[in-house]
């Protein structure tokens, strides 16, 4: 799963006080997936997000699914 968002996804600490972002944006994951957590589609997303790609927003759910494998 690594290989399909690091393509997509960063993490800088001077960006976004260092939370994962999508990059080239300063649009957080956690900023993707509370608007698909309150029901937005990926395409919802894309249309008030001009300069996301459906790629980028699946790299956001890719990274959450690997980061709560760490979890466990």
């Amino acid at each position: 799963m690594a290989a399909n968002y690091t393509k997509y996804i960063a993490i800088d600490p001077g960006i976004r006080f260092g939370k994962p972002y999508l990059k080239d944006t300063r649009i957080t994951v956690a900023d993707v997936l509370g608007w698909m957590a309150s029901g937005m589609s990926s395409e919802e997303i894309l249309a008030d997000f001009p300069e996301l790609i459906l790629e980028q927003v699946a790299a956001c759910l890719d990274y959450a699914a690997d980061q709560s494998q760490n979890l466990a």
